[in-house]
């Protein structure tokens, strides 16, 4: 009976990932219910691959380039600044959005301005990875770092990190997916 209890450990993983997918509001088919939705190993090593990056770039972290502030909207932040450029990361160059989102609310763009030491509450990005990732979203990334450089996490614990609640009705990709000229960049299109 020894025989069983590997199938029975795979069967209760798939039901583990099953569940938590369930719990974030994603529907999981058969063959992708052996992998996590988002959050996963993979996309976590990928994001500390990415945060080095953007702190190699000086888009993050101590020394970063500095932006116009602007008003925010949630769930970004009251006040953010926005990055646009490239970065490598695994021997593939792409286009990165870097929004740092500052906070509380009450916060203004002249006191994020008038005090360079003030630290972002959170830093979202959207990396455009290499063609395949997921062409469904435009081979994008999706990740919420805290101000460190550690994952954000949602509600239900997962790490904002990969493919950010794919086939969700709320979250990253369903947000975005919105933006004018399908490229899910609201920023440039905007003017701004």
């Amino acid at each position: 009976m020894s025989y069983l209890s590997p199938l029975k450990t795979r069967l209760s993983a798939l039901a583990l990932v099953a569940g938590l997918a369930g719990a974030a509001g994603l529907a999981v088919s058969t063959a992708n219910s052996q992998m996590a939705p988002f959050g996963g190993e993979e996309d976590v090593a990928y994001s500390e691959q990415l945060w080095a990056a953007l702190v190699d770039a000086k888009l993050v972290g101590d020394g970063a380039v500095r932006t116009k502030p602007y008003e925010g909207t949630e769930p970004h932040g009251f006040v953010l600044e926005t990055l646009y450029s490239t970065v490598s990361v695994n021997g593939h160059s792409g286009t990165v959005i870097v929004k740092r989102n500052y906070g509380p609310e009450g916060l203004t763009p002249e006191q994020v301005s008038d005090d360079p030491s003030k630290k972002p509450a959170a830093v979202t990005v959207m990396f455009f990875r290499e063609k395949g990732y997921d062409a469904d979203n435009k081979d994008i990334f999706w990740v919420k770092y805290l101000a460190d450089g550690s994952l954000d996490k949602n509600p239900k614990g997962m790490m904002l990190a990969g493919k950010v609640a794919k086939g969700a009705d709320a979250g990253c990709i369903a947000c975005h997916s919105g933006a004018d000229g399908g490229d899910y960049e609201f920023l440039r299109n905007s003017g701004m």
